[in-house]
């Protein structure tokens, strides 16, 4: 279920994620969630993200990230994601190469570099798998042994890691729209809240009950609940744009692709009608105010090539 799903009790993840849960208070909600899933007890000891504190008005509308410093001085990277992206798994390697890069100060060891999790809650199909929980650690194997490659009694008590792979970032894709409703164990119930925005009837996980305590939505005073009401509608907009541009360009292009009766004309037909449809949505989107680059990020596109697509309808910039 999306931001925009209504008839829920309590506020979506994404939403408390930028707003509420960087207040020291509401720490333990996340350290619960994180905690079920690496599967250790997890303790916040600060967020290093600013960017989380910009309005949703003047931001992205298709994500939610944050970046947090745990009690063993390793980082953890978290990303809500809603919309399509074909090159997401890119963007994670993106990220958290971004995240290891402007943490090493010029001069410093190799050696400084911190452990950084990249944690990812997604809301599209992300390859191929029926699974909705993955974990991604990186292994250096023999080719001829067999052997994982560890690490030398030095550089363990210096790293404090057994494995040469344990350096590297590690990655955990949540895929919300795989769940298939059954908590089966503590995690589970956390996916449940992530997909419903309310609570299974019985739940033993970590920060739940923080959750039902602190993130009820009627608990919300009337000016947060406009503002949170108003992404609601937001997003309700930008994913109905999404989604009418992708399917009457998929369906267009296969129209002009049958008529000209081969294959290359099936792919230009396609990217015909996306791009067209493409147009369009970016023109609805701007004249309702939604910011240059909420749009292009929600398409995959430069702010310059949105930009361009208003200036050639005689839009104002």
């Amino acid at each position: 279920m999306k931001p925009q799903d209504q008839g829920r009790t309590y506020i979506s993840f994404d939403w408390a994620l930028k707003r509420l849960l960087r207040n020291k208070a509401s720490y333990v909600i996340l350290e619960g969630f994180l905690s079920e899933l690496l599967k250790e007890d997890i303790k916040i000891q600060d967020f290093l993200d600013p960017e989380n504190n910009v309005d949703f008005a003047d931001h992205k509308f298709s994500r939610a990230d944050v970046l947090c410093l745990n009690s063993k001085g390793e980082l953890i990277l978290i990303e809500v994601q809603y919309h399509r992206e074909e090159d997401y798994f890119h963007r994670m390697l993106f990220g958290a190469s971004r995240v290891l890069t402007e943490r090493l100060i010029l001069g410093q060891p190799y050696g400084k570099l911190p452990k950084v999790y990249s944690v990812h809650i997604v809301y599209f199909d992300l390859g191929v798998g029926t699974d909705y929980v993955y974990h991604g650690r990186l292994h250096f194997t023999g080719q001829h042994q067999g052997d994982e490659l560890g690490l030398s009694a030095l550089q363990q008590e210096r790293f404090g890691r057994h494995e040469a792979g344990e350096l590297f970032p590690e990655y955990y894709l949540l895929k919300i729209n795989n769940f298939d409703e059954v908590a089966k164990d503590s995690l589970d119930e956390w996916l449940y809240y992530f997909k419903h925005s309310s609570l299974p009837q019985r739940y033993h996980a970590k920060g739940l009950t923080e959750v039902a305590e602190q993130l009820k939505i009627d608990a919300m005073d009337a000016a947060t609940k406009a503002k949170y009401q108003k992404y609601l509608d937001a997003q309700l907009f930008t994913e109905s744009a999404l989604e009418s541009a992708y399917d009457n360009g998929l369906f267009k292009g296969r129209d002009l692709g049958i008529k000209e009766g081969i294959k290359e004309g099936i792919k230009e037909g396609i990217e015909l009608g996306e791009k067209q449809e493409r147009q369009k949505s970016v023109l609805k989107l701007a004249s309702v105010g939604i910011p240059h680059d909420t749009i292009a990020a929600a398409f995959g596109i430069s702010v310059e090539e949105v930009r361009a697509i208003l200036e050639q309808k005689g839009s104002p910039k």
